[in-house]
């Protein structure tokens, strides 16, 4: 092998190392171009994810907040009100009871009740009574469901239906054999 021989081999040698470092340089700042385009993308992703582990964090703390301030106002609101719902419950406690004497005396006042005491007949629920008006005479002139109502009460949705079924018509008569 002469001198000149082998500078052509470390020529070419230096050539071929050239080119793989520009191919190397090449492949590199291809790489490098693809990461920076990528950044934005994996910066706004990991953002979002910050951001909404953020944000259910500090709804969870406000959940927490507002249910224990709710609790606490609840808890002073029963103890500031506690004497007028006790009042307030032996208050209805006593109407209902004077509605019930008044449904059973009721009959026996005849400035109130139009018709004689012997022919109605008390059932207490879901209407007060049903009278039979003229039974004691021996003749029936109509039959009466009567509802006994004093101070501001009103109608339960029962007996609305009862009322609405007996103005439409929706009687009947039924005789059962056993």
């Amino acid at each position: 092998m002469t001198p000149d021989d082998f500078n052509t081999i470390l020529i070419v040698i230096g050539v071929a190392f050239v080119g793989v470092i520009i191919i190397a340089f090449v492949i590199y700042n291809r790489k490098i171009t693809s990461l920076k385009a990528e950044i934005p993308t994996l910066a706004r992703e990991q953002y979002e994810q910050w951001r909404q582990r953020d944000y259910n964090a500090m709804v969870s703390q406000q959940t927490d907040v507002a249910q224990r301030e709710a609790q606490s106002q609840l808890a002073q609101w029963r103890v500031e009100n506690e004497a007028s719902i006790r009042q307030d419950a032996i208050t209805r406690s006593r109407a209902v009871i004077v509605g019930k004497v008044i449904e059973h005396l009721v009959p026996y006042n005849p400035l109130i009740f139009p018709y004689n005491p012997k022919d109605a007949r008390f059932i207490g629920s879901p209407i007060d009574m049903i009278v039979f008006d003229g039974c004691d005479e021996g003749e029936i002139r109509e039959v009466v469901f009567l509802e006994i109502k004093s101070g501001t009460s009103g109608l339960s949705t029962r007996q609305r239906q009862i009322r609405d079924a007996v103005e439409a018509g929706r009687v009947v008569w039924r005789v059962l054999k056993g």
